[in-house]
């Protein structure tokens, strides 16, 4: 795959308040979303865009709106992709921008990274988990006490 243009270099430490995507040995799952988020935004970015070697500001403005929401994903390493997800974090606006880039990068990630696509793929097949619940509330199906 390559260096990532929009994630931190090894040597220093991950934006703060990031706490799982960048953590690849013990949140894998959210890792390789962020990952796949990323190369998409720079196919999207490199074509459109024109930007060669980082992303334009409105892309990188929008692709670390996208890793906050990844990070805080109430699904954690279960989360299904955001097609199949019960809960839309995202506000409309950046969620219509973000589907316009993985309509244009999807297909074309086929060629230039292989691997995530069919990662993403697959992680697509998977059915959605159950939404998990805070302590002391009640799932709908519940009957009152």
């Amino acid at each position: 795959m390559g260096a990532s243009m929009s994630l931190p270099p090894a040597d220093r430490p991950p934006i703060a308040g990031l706490r799982r995507v960048h953590d690849d040995a013990r949140h894998p799952r959210l890792a390789r979303e962020l990952a796949t988020l990323t190369a998409m935004f720079e196919i999207h970015c490199r074509d459109r865009h024109g930007s060669v070697g980082t992303l334009c500001e409105n892309c990188a403005g929008l692709l670390g709106y996208a890793t906050r929401r990844l990070d805080r994903c109430v699904f954690g390493d279960a989360k299904p992709t955001c097609a199949n997800c019960a809960v839309h974090c995202y506000a409309a606006a950046p969620r219509e921008e973000v589907r316009v880039i993985m309509r244009y990068a999807g297909p074309r990630m086929m060629t230039r990274h292989p691997v995530l696509a069919v990662r993403h793929l697959l992680d697509g097949r998977r059915p959605a988990p159950a939404l998990p619940l805070h302590a002391g509330a009640r799932r709908p199906d519940d009957k009152p006490d």
